[in-house]
């Protein structure tokens, strides 16, 4: 720990009557940072030195700081200064002091500028593979000190928890911008079909949408379960047959071991690919203008000023800095 710290002073009690605990002294920081200097340069001189301050008020200073806490710190000579007994235990607590100190003011510089503190992100895709993924690496290298939580949730209950404040951030598809909220547009993903390894669609250099008719498709009752649903049913509008969709309240791990069992088939969003399950096959499903995607977004308060959060809605800005396309094909 430098003495040259530069630090406002800290009021500190300290009493000196122990029959009278109320009666207390202030002892300021110069205090303390005159006596460490004096100690570690042998010398007043030097130390007034070292601190940029004249011999006087130094001096000075160390008396001030002797007669509050009642004790000759240094047993002075021609030959430089000494700590007295008491004045080695005295010096001890005064440089604990200014290092938790010098820690605190270190911890609020770098909380201030998002490198500490605490940050809470919400998805409802899979982390597996993807943007999210490569985001949430990226974060954690360039701000080691964040204590980085994550909550896996329903769309509607991240939302719920973005504006009671319980999740900093929810990353999530679609969705619209509530009162109170802001959001930003950061990636798409592409939309892939899951086959059994044996199933004949696999024959195909290309699958379409029309492809899956007559075919039964398992979703999960879970978000993005139901987004997905709803741009098969608006691909498909125009066709009198439809797929069979089965709704299944299970995980998307679970739908995919269905799959493999020939149950039938799935759509997944691409960041599901991570997640290596035996026995299915994705393959990329288009329409007439090439691959299906989903946009995803960013929401969170307006009034959320956490340091944190604010570092980490940059990264995202830097990192996809155009909004993607969010047609689904």
């Amino acid at each position: 720990m430098s003495a040259r710290s530069t630090s406002q002073p800290l009021a500190i009690a300290i009493s000196t009557d122990m029959s009278h605990p109320a009666q207390s002294t202030n002892i300021s920081l110069h205090h303390l940072r005159s006596a460490v200097a004096a100690a570690d340069c042998g010398s007043f001189r030097q130390a007034a030195e070292f601190l940029s301050v004249q011999h006087s008020v130094l001096s000075r200073s160390i008396s001030q700081f002797e007669h509050l806490v009642g004790v000759a710190l240094f047993d002075r000579s021609t030959g430089g200064v000494v700590p007295t007994r008491a004045g080695r235990t005295i010096l001890q607590m005064s440089r604990m002091i200014l290092e938790q100190l010098d820690t605190l003011v270190a911890t609020g510089r770098s909380s201030g500028r998002g490198e500490a503190g605490h940050l809470s992100v919400g998805f409802c895709t899979s982390i597996s593979a993807g943007n999210l993924r490569a985001t949430l690496a990226e974060f954690r290298k360039r701000a080691p000190m964040v204590a980085l939580t994550t909550a896996e949730q329903s769309r509607t209950r991240l939302m719920d928890s973005v504006r009671i404040g319980t999740t900093d951030v929810a990353v999530v598809p679609g969705g619209r911008t509530l009162a109170g909220q802001k959001s930003l547009p950061v990636w798409s993903e592409r939309i892939l079909v899951v086959l059994p390894k044996d199933h004949p669609l696999l024959t195909r250099n290309v699958i379409y949408w029309t492809d899956l008719l007559n075919e039964t498709v398992l979703l999960s009752q879970r978000d993005p379960g139901s987004d997905i649903k709803e741009l098969l049913v608006s691909k498909l509008v125009a066709n009198e047959r439809r797929p069979k969709i089965e709704r299944h309240d299970v995980s998307r791990g679970i739908i995919k071991s269905l799959v493999s069992l020939g149950l039938g088939i799935s759509l997944v969003l691409e960041a599901d690919v991570g997640a290596n399950f035996t026995g299915v096959v994705y393959r990329e499903i288009q329409d007439g203008s090439g691959p299906s995607r989903m946009g995803f977004n960013a929401y969170w308060r307006k009034d959320n000023e956490n340091p944190a959060l604010m570092r980490f809605l940059d990264l995202l800005a830097e990192r996809y800095p155009s909004p993607p396309s969010t047609a689904e094909g």
